[in-house]
């Protein structure tokens, strides 16, 4: 894996992607290695404008390793990032309500890094791309909730996907790029209720992207476990 995390490469709009220079991303890695593979985690990727696309061009035959999360959870912990951050100032109920979601309309191309807690829960409208710019079977989906409870399931099941060796690590060991332990931690009811019935119609065009089932999600009593 890339020595940073969050590489935030084919984010980058600082790179002129007509001939862009891909000395930054080689950087990350090391190129003595022999016979592995090679890949980095951001996941701003699937919803940034063009990323896709240019990790396409990058590498056409490139496998995609997708975790979604439930999308008022993802909403949320997104928000607390930020507050932990100092770059929001909002409280949950108005970031992702019409006050917090103009920012991101007026943004440029209607995509903020920041403020984009709704539009990058709303995951259908993303994967479809990504299907439209790869092949099915290079994209491996699965959900995060599943991850911290199957851990060595969704562990085996990438390396198939990837067709490595299998090798399955008991620790675990969990890398944001934010502790938010700190932060607020209780999902208003009110909010939680509003934006479930927002993104009801959302998780079940992703549930039949993805082929994941997804139908517990759309239950006001699921509760998430991983609690960041």
């Amino acid at each position: 894996m890339a020595l940073t995390k969050e590489v935030h490469y084919f984010d980058d709009e600082t790179i002129n992607w007509s001939a862009p220079d891909r000395g930054r991303l080689k950087s990350q890695f090391d190129w003595s290695a022999i016979d592995v593979i090679r890949g980095e985690a951001t996941p701003i990727y699937v919803y940034w404008p063009d990323a896709l696309a240019r990790i396409a061009a990058y590498n056409a035959t490139a496998k995609l390793i997708i975790g979604i999360r439930h999308p008022t959870y993802r909403a949320f912990s997104h928000w607390r990032m930020e507050t932990e951050r100092g770059l929001e100032s909002l409280s949950f109920e108005k970031a992702v309500g019409p006050e917090g979601r103009r920012r991101v309309q007026h943004a440029p191309r209607g995509a903020h890094r920041v403020f984009s807690y709704v539009e990058r829960s709303l995951y259908s409208e993303q994967i479809a791309t990504m299907l439209d710019l790869f092949p099915r079977e290079q994209v491996y989906f699965f959900r995060t909730d599943q991850l911290w409870r199957e851990h060595e399931r969704i562990i085996s099941d990438v390396q198939d996907f990837l067709r490595v060796t299998k090798c399955i690590n008991h620790g675990r060991r969990y890398v944001v790029p934010v502790d938010t332990r700190a932060a607020a931690h209780i999902l208003p009811a009110q909010t939680r209720a509003r934006l479930d019935g927002l993104f009801a119609e959302d998780i079940q065009k992703t549930a039949a992207l993805t082929k994941l089932d997804l139908s517990d999600w759309m239950n006001q009593s699921y509760e998430e476990a991983i609690g960041l």
